[in-house]
């Protein structure tokens, strides 16, 4: 039987298809053709346009809408994206095809032929709507707000009435630079880290008490008891938020006027003093986190068996060695990624900020008020002052410090240390 050449059919396959005529792989082959000359013919037209725009932002205001063609650019760059993937795919697959005629392992009967071809590509069938949606909705945002952190788009240099142009790092170098960026930046990132380490590493601790407590073999009414600690994550949150926000409130707040006040002789400003705000905001995250992180962590410590407890005593382990060398490391195991995303969430956390206060009261000599956290911030620069290039700079900002830190704190954990061996 004549060999075929793999190399060969890779190098017929630079011609979308040839590679496929070569292997006598004439269906697939037509396929190939058909789709890349398709593809040209469809969209050549709009990526021309698209790459222009992508990389002049246009050349005549008020007739160009920079805003339109970068957008119109990105999408080309998903679709030549789509189409190499395509193309390197055909030239693989040509390779593979003369290899396995080479090895005998080729289907000969077309049917069969056309029966395994379907089995593998049924799943990417599958797949292929939710792709797509995670292309334009989740990527095609994403690439959009971070082309943005590299030009000049503000209020004061609107499409269409204005082009936008293209600034390199210059926004970066604003946000470290220039007095008000600068100041605003550090305070804030200063504060979201406060408030991110502070607030869930409060509510986990809180969590992982009341989990401990209520499964001690002395206490009665479990399911009562747990039933009442989750109650608090069974309210919608921005429901608690606007009702914590009403009792805070520094005029008719029940906080100051039927406890503190009565009692203590003191009504802090909760709402417009900076310390007390960020007390109080922390204090309301304990309150609507702890529930699901307790929740998560009763269903670990039900899931020990006894025979360890067992274990521990007949050694003479005292509680604490119980609860460093059982409770804790089976805690950690079974939770570490999901307690990852309770800070990576907290990092972020919109709602409580800006239903809480607006991320108020204001600061003098910065854009940003004194609980504003990060998302927070860029919220009131994208909405409020349409400040959308610096917005999109702090945006990618967080995207890369998150995906950083859960990254290392991923690979730390040993969950994913040990993935292998389950």
């Amino acid at each position: 039987m004549k060999q075929r050449n793999p190399k060969l059919a890779a190098l017929l396959s630079i011609i979308p298809g040839f590679g496929q005529f070569y292997n006598k792989r004439y269906i697939k082959g037509s396929i190939f053709i058909i789709f890349f000359i398709s593809f040209i013919s469809v969209f050549y037209q709009f990526m021309n346009i698209g790459f222009w725009g992508l990389f002049t932002l246009g050349t005549v205001p008020k007739l160009d809408d920079s805003r339109v063609l970068l957008a119109q650019g990105i999408i080309s760059l998903i679709l030549i994206t789509f189409a190499l993937t395509l193309y390197v795919v055909n030239i693989i697959d040509a390779y593979r095809n003369a290899e396995q005629f080479n090895k005998g392992y080729e289907i000969k009967d077309n049917k069969g032929r056309m029966i395994a071809t379907w089995d593998k590509t049924f799943p990417y069938l599958l797949m292929s709507p939710g792709i797509f949606l995670l292309i334009f909705v989740v990527v095609f945002p994403l690439l959009f707000m971070c082309f943005l952190a590299f030009t000049n788009y503000n209020l004061y240099n609107a499409p269409p009435r204005n082009l936008l142009e293209w600034v390199g790092l210059d926004n970066f170098k604003s946000l470290l630079t220039v007095p008000i960026w600068k100041t605003t930046f550090f305070n804030v990132l200063t504060w979201t880290i406060i408030w991110t380490l502070v607030a869930t590493t409060l509510q986990i601790g809180l969590a992982l008490l009341l989990a401990i407590i209520v499964n001690h073999p002395l206490i009665r009414f479990k399911k009562l008891i747990r039933t009442i600690l989750i109650l608090p994550w069974a309210v919608p949150s921005f429901v608690t938020i606007l009702i914590f926000a009403a009792i805070f409130n520094d005029d008719f707040g029940s906080i100051n006027n039927d406890i503190l006040e009565p009692l203590f002789g003191v009504a802090p400003a909760w709402l417009n003093d900076p310390f007390w705000a960020k007390i109080a905001l922390i204090g309301i995250q304990v309150w609507l986190g702890f529930p699901f992180v307790f929740a998560l962590f009763t269903g670990v410590l039900q899931s020990i068996s006894s025979d360890w407890y067992e274990a521990a005593d007949m050694d003479g382990a005292s509680s604490w060695q119980k609860f460093r060398s059982i409770i804790f490391p089976h805690i950690l195991f079974a939770t570490a990624p999901l307690l990852i995303m309770q800070y990576a969430g907290n990092f972020n956390n919109f709602n409580l900020i800006y239903l809480f206060n607006k991320g108020g009261p204001p600061v003098s000599g910065q854009n940003a008020g004194s609980t504003d956290i990060l998302i927070s911030w860029v919220y009131r620069l994208t909405f409020d002052m349409q400040n959308y290039n610096m917005a999109a700079t702090i945006s990618l900002i967080i995207g890369i410090f998150i995906a950083i830190i859960a990254f290392i704190q991923f690979r730390k954990t040993s969950t994913f240390k040990d993935e292998g061996d389950i």
